[in-house]
């Protein structure tokens, strides 16, 4: 108890979490992109519960990770080396999930681009892929970003309640943001396209870094911002243009 109120007396520790909250808020954007795309392709009825259950794990899978974070701080340390590039578990980890997110995305878009016989076809197909595979899927992801996330929390303040103050808003966040974000995604089909060009740089980054190639995010989240309010504009065109006059 002690401890805690000394940390709520501390403007450094506040400093830290507030810093932390805007950091893992900002990381939780790409975890919140994949999940939206995946359960749109859920039927209606069930997409907000795929949504809590994948973000609830999410939740579930942080603050597990911050009670082992001494096994979190040692994923950082090399276990082997190719061509004397030495190579991580987070490593491994970050290029495992950044092929996988590569490849759902590419699925992704092909799907997109096909003609619209073959995509009823298939769609028959995605919506039969059963729930549990799409949380499974969510929970790939969800590991991948969650490393990430307590390792950059680690980095970033050595105060646990901190952290766990952190991840638990960030989750929240997510959970409040999520349903809004799908809807408006399914509303308009070419920020499904856009989101899914989205994922494939957040794919290709996580690839880059895992092969120890760092990649600012700042970069990342100033090229997507961009993006987003070119693709707003184009939006907001269209709509005039079609406006009755």
């Amino acid at each position: 108890m002690d401890y805690l109120m000394e940390l709520a007396a501390s403007p450094a520790a506040w400093a830290a979490l507030v810093t932390l909250v805007a950091m893992e808020v900002v990381l939780g954007i790409d975890n919140l992109l994949f999940i939206s795309i995946l359960t749109n392709k859920l039927p209606e009825d069930i997409r907000p519960r795929a949504r809590r259950i994948g973000i609830g794990l999410a939740l579930i899978m942080r603050l597990g990770l911050l009670s082992t974070i001494a096994i979190i701080v040692t994923l950082v340390e090399p276990v082997f080396s190719v061509f004397g590039h030495p190579f991580s578990w987070r490593d491994i980890i970050l290029i495992a999930g950044g092929l996988f997110l590569v490849w759902k995305a590419t699925k992704e878009i092909h799907h997109s681009m096909a003609p619209h016989d073959e995509q009823e076809a298939s769609l028959g197909g995605t919506l039969q892929v059963s729930f549990s595979a799409a949380i499974v899927q969510i929970l790939i992801l969800d590991l991948v970003f969650s490393v990430d996330s307590i390792i950059t929390a680690v980095g970033m303040t050595e105060h646990i309640p901190i952290m766990v103050i952190a991840v638990v808003f960030a989750v929240l966040t997510m959970l409040f943001a999520a349903g809004p974000l799908a809807n408006f995604i399914n509303r308009n089909p070419t920020i499904v396209m856009l989101a899914l060009g989205f994922l494939l740089l957040i794919g290709t980054t996580l690839i880059a870094e895992g092969f120890g190639a760092h990649v600012s995010k700042g970069y990342i989240y100033t090229a997507m911002a961009f993006s987003a309010a070119v693709e707003g504009l184009n939006m907001l065109q269209r709509k005039r243009r079609t406006a009755p006059h």
